[in-house]
């Protein structure tokens, strides 16, 4: 890398603050760009962006270096979100935050920098990169419980190469004690949550904006008729809460959790307990495939793999047949979810992942009319 500019996404976090913080203590030249990815709606809550955007200003202005912002608004409905919807639409669940940080934070954000004549960016991330032999790696947060690998596995070389990841070396407590200390006016601001488009909003409020509620029937796979629902695109499987399952007289107490869903007759299956077999599978069938090297491993190898980002490392024999692969657990996963991010490990190296389109549970398909049936 150059001694050149570095362009540092300031979202008015703590953890982008921090990250500016330890690279403007480096000497290195520096600018902090905002990036506006999501048009809201007054009517539907007060705008976080230009709050978020007053406090980055704030913070550009204590470090003395300068500040710009960009509206990717545009970018984002085009590349992410319109995604999301067709997603939801078709009964999959999609992870938006991997498209954003592949399509915007990592490749528009990437290019505006450099025509602001940035060399490199730097992000608040928590995740690490190094060069070995030529070649990038993505490596975990030190912060386990914060590591954000998982939402990063789509990055290649070009993207790591030009990137500076300031707080992977750090745990989120000493983030907070180094914004406290340096007297940055953000060190005990509440960390964002929730899809960034949605917030701490309910999903189900949110997608009704923009596919209409229809009601269906809940029923066990069985076929007995538990409840109603709003729309079986609005669940995902695993779900326990807003069912309005309850009361019944043949109930066991248990809660009621969603095992599966007929988008096309607009059904939503459902079974009580945690751990019921219906949620179980052992094996799943993964696409979209990205590989942080840029090329697929050997056709056959073994690793860990995470199927929902915190989720412990899960041991597993990974067969890749192309831009699809399928991946065999040493033990059943619960609730592996078509649109999700299956993503591979090596240690503490992130290989890279793709999107879960079935697995061997009853429903693993879940866009069946004919009930549930187990998947190859």
């Amino acid at each position: 890398m150059t001694n050149g500019l570095t362009m540092i996404g300031v979202s008015g976090g703590v953890d982008s603050s921090v990250a500016a913080l330890l690279l403007a203590r480096r000497g290195m030249p520096l600018a902090g760009l905002f990036m506006q990815n999501w048009e809201e709606d007054e009517r539907f809550g007060p705008c976080r962006a230009a709050e978020d955007r007053k406090d980055a200003v704030a913070i550009c202005a204590q470090l003395g270096i300068p500040f710009h912002a960009r509206n990717f608004a545009r970018e984002y409905w085009d590349q992410v979100f319109e995604h999301f919807l067709s997603e939801y639409r078709v009964g999959r669940t999609p992870n938006p935050d991997v498209l954003c940080n592949r399509e915007i934070k990592f490749k528009t954000f990437l290019d505006h920098a450099r025509d602001l004549g940035a060399d490199r960016i730097a992000t608040g991330h928590y995740a690490r990169n190094d060069c070995r032999d030529g070649q990038w790696r993505l490596l975990r947060g030190r912060d386990d419980n914060k590591d954000q690998s998982y939402f990063l596995y789509a990055l290649g070389q070009d993207q790591l190469a030009a990137t500076l990841f300031p707080v992977g070396e750090l745990a989120k407590p000493e983030v907070r004690r180094i914004a406290r200390e340096a007297g940055l006016s953000i060190h005990a601001k509440k960390d964002s949550t929730g899809i960034c488009f949605i917030g701490e909003r309910d999903i189900r409020e949110f997608l009704g904006r923009y596919i209409p509620a229809q009601t269906g029937q809940i029923l066990t796979p069985q076929g007995a008729r538990v409840g109603e629902h709003q729309g079986a695109w609005y669940y995902t499987l695993g779900q326990r809460g807003g069912l309005g399952i309850g009361g019944r007289r043949d109930s066991s107490g248990e809660p009621w959790y969603v095992v599966g869903k007929d988008v096309g007759k607009n059904i939503l299956y459902a079974v009580q307990g945690n751990a019921n077999q219906w949620l179980q599978s052992t094996r799943l069938v993964a696409s979209e495939l990205s590989w942080v090297s840029g090329s697929a491993p050997t056709a056959e190898f073994r690793c860990s793999a995470k199927i929902r980002y915190r989720q412990p490392d899960q041991e597993c024999l990974v067969r890749v047949n192309g831009n699809e692969c399928h991946v065999q657990f040493d033990q059943a996963q619960r609730a592996a979810t078509p649109g999700q991010s299956i993503v591979f490990y090596d240690g503490e190296c992130c290989l890279g992942g793709g999107v879960i389109e079935r697995s061997n549970a009853p429903f693993g398909g879940w866009r069946t009319s004919d009930g549930p049936h187990a998947q190859d």
